[in-house]
């Protein structure tokens, strides 16, 4: 049977991709300390679960709209003003079946075939191959680490044609946990609203935002701003929840109603029971936000403090969501763990695998090469014995 042509080009992801190289060799019974996986190492809340048994017990089993049920489109609303000052109607908002799910509606939506689309690199992984998926064209930007991987206005002016028609941004980021100033998100709005241009904005990871950094929803830049900014959230990563697949579009309303239709032709409608579990979410006691972002807080600081102990090792310091991002690339061409040298990111984290037994991921499908992504969403015990084992590889 033959293939399709854009489904045949199309890579896996790379996180997940890792993920299952590492379960390979833990099924052989090695064992294999895992920094791979963009999820947090939390149980869902006990409130959320509980809500969740609740929605079942009262019989809520059946389809809903397509694009969510109306109390939780409220509860987006009413979180969007409480956090970020934004005002946003439940017409604006479709709840979808997860931030990735949103990420290929809204390109679907706003893009032709032939159309550009910039990337600030690194990237997350999905995002060029989703770009691809609708036809459209990835433009991938290279930010540095000396500007905390944050996009410049010149390189955003310099890479916009006739034929942009969409900048995808991710602040706090996957994979570098850059949050992006007020200030520099206020020079972007500007160049994009002088272009005519629409926003993406992931802001996924909002909630997760460590001491000296404070983010800003780009749609709170001002009403100029919010009329071609499209916001795409979930509950996934700040309430522990990506099993439950539930993200959220909020968007101009045309926008939002094209969405609408587009989704009433691809899902029935989100889980169910998941959304009556993320309005207990929303709504529901925020303890849980804090105690996890204090354990993600000492985490973070545990890993770069063992990371500036390890010479020619660099990294933009994170200031949000889980991630460190840092460069071996100093250590291409060296022997390492024992055996023969390396020449790239990717050669880099097979050797670390198999001679280690540590599992990140490969800055190459972030499109950055000579990085590698640590997730630290896992326990110290394990992140001390990773760390451990990443400096004895690094040292031959």
């Amino acid at each position: 049977m033959q293939i399709s042509k854009i489904v045949s080009q199309l890579q896996p992801s790379e996180t997940l991709a890792a993920a299952a190289k590492a379960r390979e060799l833990r099924a052989q019974g090695i064992d294999v300390l895992g920094f791979t996986v963009g999820e947090p190492d939390f149980n869902t809340p006990a409130h959320i679960r509980q809500a969740a048994i609740a929605a079942m017990e009262a019989g809520h089993t059946r389809y809903t709209a397509a694009t969510g049920i109306p109390e939780l489109k409220q509860a987006i609303c009413d979180q969007a003003m409480d956090l970020h000052g934004v005002a946003w109607k439940p017409s604006q908002v479709t709840v979808s079946n997860g931030a990735k799910h949103c990420l290929h509606n809204v390109l679907l939506t706003c893009c032709e075939p032939g159309d550009e689309v910039i990337i600030p690199t690194p990237y997350w992984v999905s995002y060029a191959a989703l770009v691809e998926l609708v036809g459209a064209v990835p433009v991938l930007v290279t930010t540095n680490e000396e500007d905390n991987f944050c996009l410049t206005p010149e390189q955003f002016q310099a890479a916009i044609t006739p034929k942009t028609r969409l900048i995808m941004l991710n602040s706090p980021s996957n994979p570098t946990g850059g949050v992006y100033p007020a200030a520099a998100l206020q020079t972007i709005a500007e160049i994009a609203v002088e272009h005519d241009l629409i926003v993406l904005s992931d802001e996924i990871y909002d909630r997760l935002i460590y001491a000296g950094h404070e983010f800003r929803s780009f749609a709170s830049l001002g009403e100029a701003v919010k009329e071609r900014t499209i916001i795409v959230n979930g509950v996934s990563k700040t309430y522990a929840m990506t099993g439950w697949r539930i993200g959220w579009t909020l968007a101009p309303e045309n926008i939002s109603a094209a969405i609408n239709r587009l989704q009433s032709q691809q899902t029935s409608n989100p889980c169910s029971i998941s959304q009556y579990a993320a309005i207990e979410a929303i709504r529901g006691p925020q303890d849980c936000v804090a105690d996890m972002l204090k354990l993600f807080t000492e985490r973070r600081d545990y890993v770069i403090g063992r990371l500036r102990e390890i010479p020619g090792v660099s990294f933009a310091e994170p200031g949000g969501a889980f991630y460190v991002f840092f460069n071996v690339s100093h250590y291409f061409g060296k022997p390492l763990g024992g055996g023969d040298s390396v020449s790239n990111s990717t050669e880099f984290c097979t050797a670390l695998l198999e001679r280690a037994h540590v599992a990140l991921v490969t800055g190459d499908a972030f499109g950055a090469p000579g990085y590698v992504r640590l997730s630290f969403a896992a326990g110290m015990d394990e992140l001390s014995r990773g760390m451990d084992a990443i400096r004895k590889f690094l040292e031959g």
